[in-house]
């Protein structure tokens, strides 16, 4: 229904009072007036809001924005404030506000609210929201947020930040920001790949997930991630050396395969020097160790190498033969022996037992080494092989000189 004229001009008569009311208030005024706001105005339509503020609800934006500008570093009811603009940047289907907002300055603004070193986590988790708004809303805002050096300050928000909201929403944008923006997909990708070194589990699961994401909208691969990505699986988190796993899969397609696998293989015999310096570089408490039993990062990179390894092979026959031209079998059996980490023989059995079933010219060579009852113990059920075996069995395989290649020749050549 529409109003008179009467009331048209009461309308805007309360409106002026209200924007004058907040030119002249002071911080506790305006934190009250807010409230208010808030209250009144969450989840109304463009119309509403524009018939609530006599058609001039920008007048009230500018301000708005403005005061964050001016404020944002002392925090002056900085919450309230991202809330206020939720309101205005979350109404959908009109960009209206949202280009206001943008030629205000509010992008760099949410940008400092994030760099500010004495912003509150749920601030800057809120100053994500509102990017993650600007950032859905289209191309042309993508490349917005990306031009004003958006990618890095985000990219530091989810290294730094130890508040899983935070966390959570920056990686949401980083993902978002990669969508439909090509001109900025390879600096959101490097940087994802730097981010591969930061030591929480959380920020590891997340950047790994995000760079699934931007590789699958790549033609091509930046070779400088294989490395850090071996290196995630000597994570103790089961979330995070899955989601590296995934990615191994995702990369076998590109042309960084053949270092990509025989860094796997590699590890599933760590040397004796890695393996020391573990236990030097080691600072846990005793408790830890318990909670750990004892496991050593280097193990638990071999035991998720073999994990990576049988994943693998199980996708792909013309791989499964690669990775038997690295020399995999001998790794495999060495890591079978490896009775310092029960995780490591289990899946090392898993991953030999693929092969022994798809190429039948290794059995043999496996039924000599184990012994009869050993590989019939094997075949049968691989994942408790570790439990049958005694510490000579174990030592046979850690020194094993299986040449797999023979064994692979004589089929080719029984074939021919």
């Amino acid at each position: 229904m529409s109003m008179s004229a009467q009331e048209e001009q009461a309308n805007i008569g309360k409106v002026l009072s209200f924007l004058r009311q907040w030119d002249r208030g002071g911080r506790r005024v305006r934190s009250c007036m807010l409230n208010t706001f808030l209250t009144k105005n969450t989840g109304k339509t463009c119309y509403e809001l524009e018939l609530e503020f006599a058609q001039v609800a920008s007048l009230f934006l500018a301000r708005l924005t403005t005061w964050m500008r001016l404020t944002y570093m002392f925090g002056t009811c900085l919450g309230l404030q991202l809330k206020a603009l939720g309101i205005f940047l979350s109404i959908s289907s009109h960009d209206q506000y949202l280009m206001e907002f943008l030629e205000d300055g509010g992008v760099l603004t949410l940008l400092d609210i994030l760099s500010h070193a004495q912003s509150k986590e749920e601030d800057k988790a809120e100053a994500l929201h509102l990017l993650l708004t600007v950032s859905n809303a289209g191309c042309k805002y993508r490349e917005i947020i990306c031009e004003s050096c958006g990618v890095k300050v985000i990219a530091e928000c989810l290294a730094k930040s130890n508040a899983e909201e935070t966390q959570e929403v920056a990686w949401t944008l980083m993902e978002s920001l990669s969508h439909g923006n090509p001109k900025y997909l390879n600096q959101i990708y490097k940087c994802l790949i730097t981010l591969m070194t930061h030591t929480s589990p959380k920020t590891q699961q997340l950047v790994l997930h995000a760079l699934r994401t931007v590789q699958s909208k790549l033609k091509t691969i930046n070779h400088s991630i294989v490395e850090p990505l071996l290196n995630m699986l000597t994570s103790l988190q089961l979330d995070v050396q899955d989601e590296a796993i995934n990615l191994m899969l995702d990369l076998r397609s590109y042309d960084v395969r053949p270092v990509l696998l025989s860094g796997l293989v590699a590890l599933l015999r760590p040397t004796n020097e890695a393996i020391q310096e573990h236990r030097n570089t080691e600072v846990l408490s005793e408790a830890e160790m318990i909670k750990m039993t004892g496991s050593l990062p280097v193990f638990e990179q071999q035991a998720a190498a073999a994990k990576a390894i049988r994943m693998l092979a199980e996708e792909d026959h013309e791989l499964s033969q690669e990775l038997l031209s690295l020399g995999v079998i001998q790794n495999l059996l060495y890591a079978m022996g490896n009775r310092e980490h029960i995780e490591a023989q289990i899946q090392a059995s898993l991953a030999l037992a693929h092969f022994v079933r798809s190429l039948p010219a290794i059995e043999e060579h496996m039924q000599r080494l184990l012994g009869s009852t050993l590989f019939a113990a094997f075949m049968h059920k691989p994942e408790t092989l570790y439990m049958n075996m005694d510490e000579i069995q174990a030592e046979i395989l850690l020194s094993n000189k299986v040449n797999i290649t023979e064994a692979l020749d004589g089929e080719k050549n029984s074939e021919g």
